[in-house]
């Protein structure tokens, strides 16, 4: 038997030999492949994450294309809900989360954080002829959140009565439609998907301010780190501040930077 094996063995050794083994490092054309990193996101989250065409555009798309550009990633991006993209990455269904992700004690606990790359507020958003004028005056009115966001977190921690949408779109339908009073929702997103719509006002008064970042997997510690020093030389050079630009939104650094 031991020598049925071994002949078998040998024949396969002669026919790499002649034909060539196929190395999985490399693609059809002969040229190392990239090793991919899949990305989870929810794009509904203008003008960091949307869809255009079918296909995910925006301000952290732009970030991260650039950053899997210098460490050598092939990027894929794969499109869930906002409440699964961290239960994915602790499972290790998915590599990092980008999704307009606010850095959070609580999160903390589930994944690793790369450095903050931009500073974010909660605002609040309510109809153009409402009597809502600052955050004191949302007791005892109803709030439209997206569900699993820092905005659906602090908004139940601070006890209102809240309903939680899987969609920004959807919370903001809910708002324009007279199901709630006030949609909390990030300050950029705000703008973005308000621009020109007159029926609605966004309020002066923030709820929240947090740090922007991207999530990983405890697992990937080294990797975060040269994530890290990307991010820095990004926000140096004024890469991440012109992608801001680009999409006409006030940049505002992280506080440590």
């Amino acid at each position: 038997m031991k020598k049925i094996i071994a002949l078998i063995l040998a024949a396969i050794m002669l026919t790499c030999a002649f034909v060539g083994c196929k190395d999985d490092s490399t693609d059809d054309s002969g040229d190392t492949a990239k090793p991919k990193l899949t990305v989870a996101t929810s794009p509904d989250f203008p003008p960091f994450e949307n869809l255009e065409n079918g296909k995910v555009v925006g301000i952290e798309v732009e970030i991260m294309e650039i950053i899997c550009e210098k460490l050598g990633y092939e990027l894929v991006i794969e499109q869930i809900a906002f409440d699964s993209v961290i239960p994915g990455i602790e499972t290790g269904k998915y590599d990092c989360g980008m999704s307009g992700i606010s850095v959070t004690p609580d999160r903390e606990e589930s994944v690793l954080f790369t450095a903050p790359y931009c500073l974010a507020a909660q605002c609040i958003v309510v109809k153009a002829d409402s009597a809502i004028a600052s955050k004191a005056d949302l007791a005892g009115k109803t709030i439209a959140v997206q569900l699993g966001t820092t905005a659906d977190e602090f908004c139940r921690g601070e006890g209102y009565n809240v309903q939680s949408f899987e969609a920004n779109p959807d919370a903001k339908l809910a708002l324009t439609s007279g199901t709630v009073d006030a949609w909390v929702v990030d300050d950029l997103t705000a703008a973005e998907m308000c621009k020109g719509d007159s029926s609605v006002k966004i309020l002066s008064e923030n709820m929240t301010t947090e740090p922007y970042a991207f999530a990983f997997n405890f697992k990937d510690e080294e990797l975060v780190d040269k994530f890290d020093e990307v991010i820095a030389d990004l926000m140096a050079d004024g890469t991440i501040a012109s992608i801001f630009a680009k999409y006409e939104a006030p940049y505002t650094a992280p506080a440590n930077n």
